[in-house]
Protein backbone atom coordinates (compact mmCIF):
# COMPACT_ATOMS: atom_id res chain seq x y z
CA UNK A 1 0.00 0.00 0.00
CA UNK A 2 1.38 3.37 -1.05
CA UNK A 3 1.88 6.09 1.91
CA UNK A 4 -0.02 8.64 2.67
CA UNK A 5 1.67 12.26 2.15
CA UNK A 6 2.00 12.58 5.92
CA UNK A 7 3.32 9.23 6.55
CA UNK A 8 6.17 9.67 4.27
CA UNK A 9 6.79 13.26 6.04
CA UNK A 10 7.02 11.43 9.26
CA UNK A 11 9.20 8.24 7.92
CA UNK A 12 11.75 11.16 6.91
CA UNK A 13 11.44 12.94 10.12
CA UNK A 14 11.74 9.79 11.60
CA UNK A 15 15.17 9.75 10.73
CA UNK A 16 16.12 13.33 11.27
CA UNK A 17 15.11 12.45 15.06
CA UNK A 18 17.27 9.94 15.30
CA UNK A 19 20.46 12.16 14.68
CA UNK A 20 19.09 15.23 15.82
CA UNK A 21 18.82 16.56 19.98
CA UNK A 22 15.19 15.48 20.82
CA UNK A 23 12.77 18.13 20.00
CA UNK A 24 11.38 20.45 23.33
CA UNK A 25 7.94 18.64 24.08
CA UNK A 26 4.89 20.22 22.98
CA UNK A 27 2.43 18.77 25.00
CA UNK A 28 3.93 19.77 28.23
CA UNK A 29 2.71 17.26 30.85
CA UNK A 30 -0.60 16.84 29.86
CA UNK A 31 -0.29 13.30 28.80
CA UNK A 32 -0.45 12.13 32.44
CA UNK A 33 -4.04 13.06 32.27
CA UNK A 34 -4.38 16.39 34.38
CA UNK A 35 -7.86 17.10 34.14
CA UNK A 36 -7.13 20.36 35.63
CA UNK A 37 -5.08 21.52 32.42
CA UNK A 38 -5.87 24.71 31.87
CA UNK A 39 -2.83 25.87 29.11
CA UNK A 40 -2.93 24.27 25.86
CA UNK A 41 -0.61 24.04 22.51
CA UNK A 42 -2.08 23.81 19.35
CA UNK A 43 -0.50 23.31 16.06
CA UNK A 44 -1.33 24.21 12.68
CA UNK A 45 -2.42 26.15 9.24
CA UNK A 46 -3.53 29.89 9.07
CA UNK A 47 -3.96 32.26 6.19
CA UNK A 48 -0.65 34.06 4.45
CA UNK A 49 -2.77 37.32 5.74
CA UNK A 50 -3.85 36.59 9.30
CA UNK A 51 -2.31 38.81 11.69
CA UNK A 52 -2.08 35.78 14.05
CA UNK A 53 -4.86 34.32 16.18
CA UNK A 54 -3.57 36.29 19.73
CA UNK A 55 -4.74 39.51 17.98
CA UNK A 56 -8.35 37.99 17.25
CA UNK A 57 -10.75 39.58 19.94
CA UNK A 58 -13.31 37.11 19.07
CA UNK A 59 -10.83 33.94 20.05
CA UNK A 60 -9.76 35.54 23.02
CA UNK A 61 -13.38 36.44 24.54
CA UNK A 62 -13.74 32.59 23.59
CA UNK A 63 -10.90 31.90 25.97
CA UNK A 64 -12.26 33.45 28.85
CA UNK A 65 -15.46 31.75 28.45
CA UNK A 66 -14.12 28.42 28.49
CA UNK A 67 -11.43 29.32 31.13
CA UNK A 68 -8.32 27.92 28.85
CA UNK A 69 -5.24 29.80 27.45
CA UNK A 70 -4.06 28.33 24.18
CA UNK A 71 -0.58 28.49 22.68
CA UNK A 72 -0.77 28.83 19.17
CA UNK A 73 1.93 27.70 16.66
CA UNK A 74 0.44 28.66 13.24
CA UNK A 75 2.28 28.47 10.27
CA UNK A 76 1.11 28.93 6.23
CA UNK A 77 3.91 27.53 4.65
CA UNK A 78 5.83 23.87 5.13
CA UNK A 79 2.46 23.00 7.70
CA UNK A 80 3.08 19.44 6.31
CA UNK A 81 6.66 19.06 7.26
CA UNK A 82 6.19 20.49 10.72
CA UNK A 83 3.36 17.72 11.03
CA UNK A 84 5.80 15.04 10.13
CA UNK A 85 8.19 15.97 12.46
CA UNK A 86 6.15 16.65 15.44
CA UNK A 87 3.97 13.14 14.73
CA UNK A 88 7.74 11.23 13.57
CA UNK A 89 9.07 12.08 17.27
CA UNK A 90 6.16 11.58 19.17
CA UNK A 91 6.50 15.20 20.13
CA UNK A 92 2.67 16.01 20.20
CA UNK A 93 0.86 19.21 20.40
CA UNK A 94 -2.26 18.70 22.47
CA UNK A 95 -4.05 19.41 19.31
CA UNK A 96 -3.47 19.97 15.55
CA UNK A 97 -6.00 22.95 13.52
CA UNK A 98 -6.68 23.34 9.73
CA UNK A 99 -3.91 20.55 9.17
CA UNK A 100 -6.47 19.18 6.35
CA UNK A 101 -5.58 15.59 7.42
CA UNK A 102 -7.67 12.98 4.89
CA UNK A 103 -9.51 10.47 6.15
CA UNK A 104 -6.54 7.80 5.34
CA UNK A 105 -4.20 10.11 7.90
CA UNK A 106 -7.59 10.09 10.42
CA UNK A 107 -7.80 6.25 10.47
CA UNK A 108 -4.51 5.77 10.70
CA UNK A 109 -3.70 8.50 13.28
CA UNK A 110 -6.74 7.33 15.22
CA UNK A 111 -6.14 3.60 15.07
CA UNK A 112 -2.48 4.14 16.30
CA UNK A 113 -3.18 6.08 19.06
CA UNK A 114 -2.33 9.52 17.77
CA UNK A 115 -5.03 11.08 17.71
CA UNK A 116 -8.25 10.49 20.47
CA UNK A 117 -11.81 9.40 20.00
CA UNK A 118 -13.73 12.92 20.51
CA UNK A 119 -17.42 10.69 20.84
CA UNK A 120 -17.63 10.96 24.97
CA UNK A 121 -16.80 14.63 25.23
CA UNK A 122 -19.05 15.42 22.61
CA UNK A 123 -22.78 15.79 24.46
CA UNK A 124 -25.06 18.13 25.45
CA UNK A 125 -22.96 19.44 29.19
CA UNK A 126 -19.70 19.90 27.48
CA UNK A 127 -20.44 20.74 23.59
CA UNK A 128 -24.01 21.60 23.44
CA UNK A 129 -23.86 23.67 20.37
CA UNK A 130 -21.98 20.83 18.25
CA UNK A 131 -24.35 18.34 20.03
CA UNK A 132 -27.36 20.14 18.21
CA UNK A 133 -26.25 20.24 15.15
CA UNK A 134 -25.05 16.43 15.00
CA UNK A 135 -28.47 16.03 16.16
CA UNK A 136 -30.52 18.13 13.65
CA UNK A 137 -27.83 16.93 10.93
CA UNK A 138 -27.43 13.27 10.97
CA UNK A 139 -25.69 13.33 7.83
CA UNK A 140 -22.47 15.67 9.43
CA UNK A 141 -21.76 12.62 12.12
CA UNK A 142 -22.54 10.41 9.67
CA UNK A 143 -19.43 12.49 7.82
CA UNK A 144 -17.42 12.27 10.68
CA UNK A 145 -17.59 9.01 11.99
CA UNK A 146 -14.88 6.77 10.92
CA UNK A 147 -15.51 3.00 10.31
CA UNK A 148 -14.38 1.71 13.38
CA UNK A 149 -17.25 3.92 15.08
CA UNK A 150 -15.06 6.45 16.55
CA UNK A 151 -14.58 10.79 15.66
CA UNK A 152 -11.46 11.63 15.53
CA UNK A 153 -12.03 15.21 14.62
CA UNK A 154 -14.71 18.24 14.69
CA UNK A 155 -16.51 19.05 11.33
CA UNK A 156 -16.06 21.73 9.12
CA UNK A 157 -17.06 22.46 5.98
CA UNK A 158 -19.06 25.52 3.68
CA UNK A 159 -22.34 23.81 3.20
CA UNK A 160 -23.52 27.16 1.00
CA UNK A 161 -26.65 25.85 -1.33
CA UNK A 162 -29.24 27.02 -3.90
CA UNK A 163 -31.78 26.98 -0.78
CA UNK A 164 -30.30 30.32 0.24
CA UNK A 165 -31.97 31.85 -2.53
CA UNK A 166 -35.58 29.60 -2.31
CA UNK A 167 -34.63 27.06 -4.45
CA UNK A 168 -36.57 23.80 -3.74
CA UNK A 169 -33.50 21.25 -4.27
CA UNK A 170 -30.52 22.46 -2.47
CA UNK A 171 -27.42 22.51 -4.80
CA UNK A 172 -23.78 23.35 -3.99
CA UNK A 173 -22.38 26.75 -4.84
CA UNK A 174 -20.02 24.13 -6.55
CA UNK A 175 -22.18 22.07 -8.32
CA UNK A 176 -21.25 23.70 -11.67
CA UNK A 177 -17.50 24.52 -10.94
CA UNK A 178 -17.08 26.12 -14.23
CA UNK A 179 -18.77 28.34 -16.38
CA UNK A 180 -17.97 29.34 -20.04
CA UNK A 181 -18.63 32.69 -21.40
CA UNK A 182 -17.88 34.09 -25.04
CA UNK A 183 -16.96 36.98 -26.57
CA UNK A 184 -20.23 38.88 -27.46
CA UNK A 185 -18.59 41.94 -29.09
CA UNK A 186 -16.72 39.71 -31.57
CA UNK A 187 -19.77 38.05 -32.33
CA UNK A 188 -21.55 41.22 -32.87
CA UNK A 189 -18.75 42.43 -35.15
CA UNK A 190 -19.00 39.43 -37.64
CA UNK A 191 -23.00 39.68 -37.79
CA UNK A 192 -22.70 35.91 -35.08
CA UNK A 193 -25.43 34.72 -32.72
CA UNK A 194 -24.70 33.11 -29.77
CA UNK A 195 -24.29 29.84 -30.49
CA UNK A 196 -26.54 27.07 -29.09
CA UNK A 197 -24.70 23.90 -30.19
CA UNK A 198 -20.90 22.36 -31.18
CA UNK A 199 -21.24 22.97 -34.60
CA UNK A 200 -22.37 26.72 -34.54
CA UNK A 201 -19.67 27.33 -31.71
CA UNK A 202 -17.15 25.85 -33.97
CA UNK A 203 -17.77 27.97 -36.90
CA UNK A 204 -17.97 30.93 -34.54
CA UNK A 205 -14.14 30.19 -33.57
CA UNK A 206 -12.96 29.90 -36.93
CA UNK A 207 -14.40 33.12 -37.66
CA UNK A 208 -12.79 34.74 -34.94
CA UNK A 209 -9.29 32.71 -36.22
CA UNK A 210 -9.93 33.49 -39.83
CA UNK A 211 -11.23 37.69 -38.82
CA UNK A 212 -8.38 37.93 -36.43
CA UNK A 213 -11.28 39.72 -33.91
CA UNK A 214 -8.33 40.52 -31.38
CA UNK A 215 -7.00 43.21 -33.61
CA UNK A 216 -10.25 43.80 -35.39
CA UNK A 217 -12.45 44.37 -32.13
CA UNK A 218 -9.58 45.97 -30.03
CA UNK A 219 -6.43 46.74 -32.24
CA UNK A 220 -4.35 44.15 -30.29
CA UNK A 221 -1.79 42.41 -32.70
CA UNK A 222 -0.39 39.82 -29.78
CA UNK A 223 -2.89 37.29 -31.99
CA UNK A 224 -6.20 35.89 -31.85
CA UNK A 225 -6.50 33.19 -29.38
CA UNK A 226 -10.25 31.53 -30.24
CA UNK A 227 -10.82 29.32 -27.39
CA UNK A 228 -8.55 29.25 -23.94
CA UNK A 229 -8.83 27.09 -20.88
CA UNK A 230 -7.02 25.13 -19.08
CA UNK A 231 -6.83 21.24 -19.05
CA UNK A 232 -9.24 19.23 -16.50
CA UNK A 233 -9.21 22.48 -14.49
CA UNK A 234 -11.37 23.23 -11.08
CA UNK A 235 -13.20 26.31 -12.21
CA UNK A 236 -11.32 26.86 -15.83
CA UNK A 237 -10.95 23.61 -17.84
CA UNK A 238 -12.59 22.39 -21.04
CA UNK A 239 -15.13 20.20 -19.45
CA UNK A 240 -17.97 21.92 -19.87
CA UNK A 241 -18.08 21.83 -23.51
CA UNK A 242 -18.28 18.35 -23.27
CA UNK A 243 -22.11 18.61 -22.39
CA UNK A 244 -22.66 18.46 -25.70
CA UNK A 245 -22.13 14.27 -25.62
CA UNK A 246 -24.20 14.16 -22.54
CA UNK A 247 -21.77 14.59 -19.59
CA UNK A 248 -18.75 17.04 -17.75
CA UNK A 249 -16.66 14.89 -15.94
CA UNK A 250 -15.55 18.07 -13.72
CA UNK A 251 -12.44 17.04 -11.23
CA UNK A 252 -13.75 15.47 -8.48
CA UNK A 253 -12.51 15.18 -4.89
CA UNK A 254 -13.49 11.93 -4.99
CA UNK A 255 -11.98 10.34 -7.95
CA UNK A 256 -11.86 12.25 -11.21
CA UNK A 257 -14.75 11.18 -13.93
CA UNK A 258 -16.68 9.53 -11.22
CA UNK A 259 -20.37 9.56 -11.46
CA UNK A 260 -23.59 8.15 -10.40
CA UNK A 261 -26.81 7.73 -11.87
CA UNK A 262 -30.06 7.78 -10.93
CA UNK A 263 -30.43 4.18 -10.13
CA UNK A 264 -27.17 4.29 -8.19
CA UNK A 265 -24.62 2.79 -10.13
CA UNK A 266 -21.45 4.24 -10.01
CA UNK A 267 -19.43 4.11 -12.87
CA UNK A 268 -16.44 6.01 -14.56
CA UNK A 269 -17.14 8.55 -17.17
CA UNK A 270 -13.78 8.35 -18.87
CA UNK A 271 -14.57 4.55 -19.86
CA UNK A 272 -17.89 5.27 -21.93
CA UNK A 273 -18.30 5.43 -25.69
CA UNK A 274 -19.82 9.15 -24.90
CA UNK A 275 -16.30 10.20 -23.79
CA UNK A 276 -14.42 8.71 -26.47
CA UNK A 277 -16.40 10.14 -29.20
CA UNK A 278 -16.09 13.77 -26.83
CA UNK A 279 -12.28 13.45 -26.36
CA UNK A 280 -12.23 12.43 -30.82
CA UNK A 281 -14.26 15.86 -31.40
CA UNK A 282 -12.85 17.95 -29.76
CA UNK A 283 -8.94 17.01 -30.98
CA UNK A 284 -9.97 18.36 -34.39
CA UNK A 285 -10.95 21.60 -32.67
CA UNK A 286 -7.18 21.59 -30.95
CA UNK A 287 -5.53 20.44 -34.74
CA UNK A 288 -7.34 23.42 -36.71
CA UNK A 289 -5.75 26.35 -34.55
CA UNK A 290 -9.19 26.95 -32.39
CA UNK A 291 -8.29 25.86 -28.93
CA UNK A 292 -5.02 27.69 -26.95
CA UNK A 293 -2.02 25.01 -27.81
CA UNK A 294 -0.61 26.27 -24.20
CA UNK A 295 -4.30 25.12 -22.24
CA UNK A 296 -1.78 22.01 -21.31
CA UNK A 297 1.06 24.34 -19.69
CA UNK A 298 -0.48 28.12 -18.64
CA UNK A 299 -1.76 29.06 -15.03
CA UNK A 300 -4.44 31.35 -14.43
CA UNK A 301 -2.42 34.05 -14.24
CA UNK A 302 -1.84 33.68 -18.30
CA UNK A 303 -5.49 32.51 -18.62
CA UNK A 304 -6.40 36.18 -16.70
CA UNK A 305 -4.01 38.35 -18.54
CA UNK A 306 -4.88 36.65 -22.61
CA UNK A 307 -8.73 37.15 -22.02
CA UNK A 308 -8.27 40.71 -20.10
CA UNK A 309 -5.88 41.87 -22.94
CA UNK A 310 -8.74 41.13 -25.30
CA UNK A 311 -6.94 38.12 -27.70
CA UNK A 312 -9.71 35.37 -26.21
CA UNK A 313 -13.29 34.78 -27.55
CA UNK A 314 -14.33 31.77 -25.76
CA UNK A 315 -13.26 30.51 -22.56
CA UNK A 316 -14.18 29.30 -18.52
CA UNK A 317 -13.97 30.86 -14.86
CA UNK A 318 -15.76 30.96 -12.04
CA UNK A 319 -17.32 34.54 -13.26
CA UNK A 320 -16.91 37.39 -15.67
CA UNK A 321 -15.30 39.96 -14.30
CA UNK A 322 -12.79 38.04 -12.64
CA UNK A 323 -11.21 36.75 -15.58
CA UNK A 324 -11.95 39.60 -18.44
CA UNK A 325 -11.10 42.81 -16.40
CA UNK A 326 -12.05 45.91 -18.23
CA UNK A 327 -13.49 43.69 -20.95
CA UNK A 328 -16.07 42.13 -18.89
CA UNK A 329 -19.37 44.11 -20.73
CA UNK A 330 -18.15 42.04 -24.07
CA UNK A 331 -19.17 38.66 -22.53
CA UNK A 332 -21.82 36.51 -21.75
CA UNK A 333 -22.59 33.40 -20.39
CA UNK A 334 -22.41 30.76 -22.64
CA UNK A 335 -25.07 28.10 -21.83
CA UNK A 336 -24.01 24.43 -22.11
CA UNK A 337 -24.27 23.35 -25.93
CA UNK A 338 -26.11 20.85 -27.75
CA UNK A 339 -24.11 18.22 -29.48
CA UNK A 340 -22.65 18.35 -33.07
CA UNK A 341 -25.36 19.21 -35.68
CA UNK A 342 -25.73 15.07 -37.74
CA UNK A 343 -24.36 13.07 -35.35
CA UNK A 344 -26.51 10.53 -32.91
CA UNK A 345 -25.56 13.71 -29.89
CA UNK A 346 -27.52 16.11 -32.19
CA UNK A 347 -30.22 18.18 -29.49
CA UNK A 348 -27.96 16.36 -26.65
CA UNK A 349 -26.87 18.19 -23.34
CA UNK A 350 -26.63 17.32 -19.96
CA UNK A 351 -24.65 18.79 -17.64
CA UNK A 352 -23.25 16.24 -14.83
CA UNK A 353 -23.62 18.32 -11.16
CA UNK A 354 -21.29 17.71 -9.08
CA UNK A 355 -21.50 17.02 -5.27
CA UNK A 356 -20.93 19.85 -2.40
CA UNK A 357 -17.36 19.58 -1.31
CA UNK A 358 -16.86 16.99 2.04
CA UNK A 359 -17.94 17.75 5.81
CA UNK A 360 -14.44 17.14 6.74
CA UNK A 361 -12.97 16.23 10.41
CA UNK A 362 -9.59 16.96 9.90
CA UNK A 363 -9.68 20.37 11.03
CA UNK A 364 -9.56 19.87 14.60
CA UNK A 365 -7.57 16.47 15.73
CA UNK A 366 -7.18 16.30 19.53
CA UNK A 367 -3.77 14.10 20.55
CA UNK A 368 -3.42 11.72 23.05
CA UNK A 369 -0.96 14.90 24.50
CA UNK A 370 -4.39 16.55 25.93
CA UNK A 371 -4.99 15.26 29.59
CA UNK A 372 -7.70 17.74 29.37
CA UNK A 373 -9.79 16.48 26.37
CA UNK A 374 -13.22 18.05 28.17
CA UNK A 375 -11.57 21.67 28.94
CA UNK A 376 -10.09 21.99 25.37
CA UNK A 377 -13.55 20.46 23.97
CA UNK A 378 -15.86 23.27 25.75
CA UNK A 379 -13.53 26.12 24.18
CA UNK A 380 -14.25 24.82 20.27
CA UNK A 381 -17.97 23.93 20.96
CA UNK A 382 -18.26 28.17 20.94
CA UNK A 383 -17.26 27.58 17.52
CA UNK A 384 -20.31 26.01 16.40
CA UNK A 385 -22.35 29.27 17.53
CA UNK A 386 -23.64 30.93 14.85
CA UNK A 387 -22.61 34.47 15.30
CA UNK A 388 -18.93 33.24 15.84
CA UNK A 389 -19.40 30.73 12.69
CA UNK A 390 -19.84 34.31 11.15
CA UNK A 391 -17.31 36.13 12.59
CA UNK A 392 -14.29 33.35 12.54
CA UNK A 393 -15.20 32.98 8.58
CA UNK A 394 -15.19 36.75 7.90
CA UNK A 395 -13.99 39.17 10.90
CA UNK A 396 -15.41 40.81 13.98
CA UNK A 397 -18.81 42.19 14.25
CA UNK A 398 -18.01 45.41 14.91
CA UNK A 399 -15.40 45.41 11.94
CA UNK A 400 -16.86 43.43 9.51
CA UNK A 401 -20.39 43.90 9.99
CA UNK A 402 -22.39 47.68 9.47
CA UNK A 403 -25.35 46.34 11.84
CA UNK A 404 -28.21 44.04 11.81
CA UNK A 405 -31.44 44.16 9.63
CA UNK A 406 -35.09 44.85 10.62
CA UNK A 407 -34.62 40.45 10.70
CA UNK A 408 -32.15 40.37 12.71
CA UNK A 409 -29.60 39.64 9.78
CA UNK A 410 -26.21 41.09 9.91
CA UNK A 411 -25.07 43.05 6.98
CA UNK A 412 -21.17 43.33 5.60
CA UNK A 413 -20.17 47.43 5.51
CA UNK A 414 -19.37 47.47 1.67
CA UNK A 415 -15.85 47.96 -0.37
CA UNK A 416 -15.88 51.66 -0.31
CA UNK A 417 -16.29 51.39 3.40
CA UNK A 418 -14.08 49.05 3.69
CA UNK A 419 -11.32 51.14 2.21
CA UNK A 420 -12.50 54.31 3.86
CA UNK A 421 -12.07 52.76 7.17
CA UNK A 422 -9.48 50.39 7.01
CA UNK A 423 -7.44 50.60 3.70
CA UNK A 424 -8.35 47.50 2.57
CA UNK A 425 -10.89 45.61 0.07
CA UNK A 426 -13.03 43.19 2.24
CA UNK A 427 -11.16 40.36 0.87
CA UNK A 428 -7.96 41.75 2.72
CA UNK A 429 -9.64 42.17 6.23
CA UNK A 430 -11.31 39.30 6.13
CA UNK A 431 -7.93 37.41 5.12
CA UNK A 432 -6.46 39.37 8.60
CA UNK A 433 -9.29 38.02 10.54
CA UNK A 434 -10.57 34.71 9.35
CA UNK A 435 -9.70 31.78 11.15
CA UNK A 436 -8.73 28.30 9.87
CA UNK A 437 -10.11 25.21 11.10
CA UNK A 438 -13.10 23.60 12.29
CA UNK A 439 -14.96 26.07 10.14
CA UNK A 440 -19.20 24.77 10.03
CA UNK A 441 -21.13 27.01 7.65
CA UNK A 442 -24.87 25.42 7.40
CA UNK A 443 -26.97 26.42 4.82
CA UNK A 444 -29.76 28.30 7.43
CA UNK A 445 -26.90 30.39 8.41
CA UNK A 446 -27.66 32.62 5.35
CA UNK A 447 -31.43 32.67 6.04
CA UNK A 448 -31.32 34.00 9.71
CA UNK A 449 -27.83 34.84 10.64
CA UNK A 450 -25.64 36.31 8.25
CA UNK A 451 -26.39 37.31 4.47
CA UNK A 452 -24.39 35.52 1.75
CA UNK A 453 -21.37 37.62 -0.45
CA UNK A 454 -23.47 39.12 -3.27
CA UNK A 455 -21.13 37.04 -5.71
CA UNK A 456 -21.88 33.41 -4.09
CA UNK A 457 -25.21 34.92 -4.50
CA UNK A 458 -25.07 35.77 -8.06
CA UNK A 459 -23.40 32.55 -8.78
CA UNK A 460 -26.45 30.48 -6.84
CA UNK A 461 -28.73 32.49 -8.84
CA UNK A 462 -26.77 31.89 -12.35
CA UNK A 463 -27.00 27.98 -11.55
CA UNK A 464 -30.33 27.77 -10.43
CA UNK A 465 -31.76 30.00 -13.62
CA UNK A 466 -29.00 29.68 -16.48
CA UNK A 467 -27.64 26.20 -15.85
CA UNK A 468 -29.86 23.65 -14.24
CA UNK A 469 -32.11 23.59 -17.17
CA UNK A 470 -29.81 21.79 -18.86
CA UNK A 471 -29.24 19.59 -15.81
CA UNK A 472 -31.05 15.81 -16.64
CA UNK A 473 -30.17 14.46 -13.57
CA UNK A 474 -28.88 15.61 -10.18
CA UNK A 475 -27.48 12.72 -8.79
CA UNK A 476 -23.92 12.81 -8.17
CA UNK A 477 -20.93 11.19 -5.70
CA UNK A 478 -21.32 12.14 -2.42
CA UNK A 479 -17.98 13.64 -0.99
CA UNK A 480 -18.26 13.11 2.57
CA UNK A 481 -18.72 8.96 2.14
CA UNK A 482 -16.35 7.37 4.18
CA UNK A 483 -14.41 4.42 3.98
CA UNK A 484 -13.38 1.46 5.84
CA UNK A 485 -9.65 0.63 6.10
CA UNK A 486 -9.60 -2.32 3.51
CA UNK A 487 -11.35 0.31 1.09
CA UNK A 488 -8.99 2.84 2.06
CA UNK A 489 -6.37 0.44 1.06
CA UNK A 490 -7.50 -0.21 -2.45
CA UNK A 491 -7.97 3.81 -2.79
CA UNK A 492 -4.41 4.53 -1.94
CA UNK A 493 -3.31 1.10 -3.93
CA UNK A 494 -4.86 2.40 -7.32
CA UNK A 495 -6.58 6.07 -7.48
CA UNK A 496 -3.52 7.83 -8.06
CA UNK A 497 -2.59 5.72 -10.65
CA UNK A 498 -5.66 5.79 -12.49
CA UNK A 499 -5.95 9.65 -12.03
CA UNK A 500 -3.15 10.43 -14.05
CA UNK A 501 -3.40 7.83 -16.40
CA UNK A 502 -6.81 9.37 -17.69
CA UNK A 503 -5.61 12.53 -17.15
CA UNK A 504 -2.39 11.69 -19.56
CA UNK A 505 -4.61 9.97 -21.87
CA UNK A 506 -6.70 12.40 -22.68
CA UNK A 507 -4.32 15.23 -23.40
CA UNK A 508 -2.43 12.96 -25.89
CA UNK A 509 -5.86 12.15 -27.54
CA UNK A 510 -6.69 15.76 -27.53
CA UNK A 511 -3.50 16.42 -28.87
CA UNK A 512 -3.02 13.80 -31.20
CA UNK A 513 -5.92 12.74 -32.42
CA UNK A 514 -8.66 10.23 -31.00
CA UNK A 515 -8.06 6.84 -30.29
CA UNK A 516 -8.14 3.90 -32.62
CA UNK A 517 -10.57 1.06 -31.84
CA UNK A 518 -7.25 -0.74 -31.20
CA UNK A 519 -6.06 1.94 -29.05
CA UNK A 520 -9.52 2.75 -27.00
CA UNK A 521 -9.61 -1.05 -26.03
CA UNK A 522 -5.72 -1.25 -24.94
CA UNK A 523 -6.58 2.06 -22.82
CA UNK A 524 -9.64 0.09 -21.05
CA UNK A 525 -7.38 -2.91 -20.53
CA UNK A 526 -4.92 -1.19 -18.76
CA UNK A 527 -7.09 0.75 -16.61
CA UNK A 528 -8.55 -2.41 -15.55
CA UNK A 529 -4.54 -4.33 -15.32
CA UNK A 530 -2.24 -1.78 -13.85
CA UNK A 531 -5.41 0.54 -12.61
CA UNK A 532 -7.23 -1.25 -10.37
CA UNK A 533 -10.83 -0.40 -12.66
CA UNK A 534 -13.02 -2.76 -11.24
CA UNK A 535 -11.92 -2.74 -7.85
CA UNK A 536 -11.97 1.09 -7.23
CA UNK A 537 -15.47 0.55 -9.04
CA UNK A 538 -16.14 -1.99 -6.52
CA UNK A 539 -14.81 -0.14 -3.23
CA UNK A 540 -16.55 3.28 -4.62
CA UNK A 541 -20.13 1.44 -5.20
CA UNK A 542 -19.70 -0.32 -1.86
CA UNK A 543 -18.95 2.48 0.24
CA UNK A 544 -21.79 4.64 -1.97
CA UNK A 545 -24.32 1.75 -0.73
CA UNK A 546 -23.49 2.07 2.75
CA UNK A 547 -23.81 6.15 2.61
CA UNK A 548 -27.00 5.60 1.35
CA UNK A 549 -28.21 2.80 3.99
CA UNK A 550 -28.91 0.21 1.48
Amino acid sequence: MKKSIFKKVVAAALAVCLMTVVLAGCGGDSSTGDENQTDFLIVGGMSTLSSGYDANPVMEEMMENAGINIEWDLMSDSLGEKVGVLIGGQQLPDAFIAVNFSQNDINEYGSDGTFIDLTEYINAENMPNLTKILEEHPEIKSAITMADGCIYGLPSGELMGTAAIGATDDLSIYAVPEFSMINKAWLDALGLPVPTNLTELHDALVAFKENDCAAKVYGNTQGTIPMSTGFDQWCWGQEIFYSGFGFTNFTSDVCADLSVDDAGTVSFVCATDKYRDAVTYFSDWYKEGLMDQEMFSQGTSQLIAKVSQGRVGLTTWWEIQEIAGDKASDFVFLPPMDGPVGTKYEGTHNVTIRSAPAVTSGNLNVTSACGNPAGLLKYFDQWYDPENVMQLQYAPKDIYYAGQDENGMWLAITEDEAQSKYGKSLGELRGQYQAMGPILILPEYYNNVFEMEARAMERLEQIESDWMPYVSSTASYPNDVTFNNDELDVIDRYKADFVSQVAEYEGTWLKNGGPTDDEWNAYLQMLEDSCGMSKLLDTYQSAYDRYMGK
